[in-house]
């Protein structure tokens, strides 16, 4: 069965680039360019991984994963949170609330698509 990412990002270039880059190997992928986006497309599209970035409109990545988190019926979803943040802090705060993983922007494509594959148990 075909896994699927959903991408939450509000840089369009991001977007387009992972989109295409996650299509490629072969996930079937979503996207959402604000948080409250976010939240509702993870309950119409049941993703299996979020790509989720940090700073964005309406609510940011850490309220989105807070938000996922304190939902039991989405305990597997595997969240992957993507940030120019890379600040210790940072990524010690993404961890905290019940990210996977936290990948600092710029990251390497070939490095991302490992560590999601991974996660996704496809590698």
């Amino acid at each position: 069965m075909t896994k699927k990412i959903l991408i939450v990002d509000d840089e369009p270039n991001i977007v387009i680039s992972l989109e295409f880059l996650m299509k490629k190997e072969g996930f079937e992928v979503a996207v959402a360019v604000d948080g409250e986006e976010a939240l509702a497309k993870v309950d119409s599209f049941r993703p299996d991984l979020v790509l989720l970035d940090v700073m964005m409109p309406k609510k940011s990545g850490f309220e989105v994963c807070e938000a996922l988190r304190a939902d039991p019926a989405k305990a597997g979803l595997v969240v992957v949170m993507l940030t120019a943040k890379g600040r210790e802090t940072e990524v010690a705060k993404g961890l905290a609330i019940g990210a996977d993983a936290y990948v600092t922007k710029p990251f390497s494509t070939k490095d991302l698509v490992a560590k999601v594959k991974g996660m996704l148990g496809t590698a």
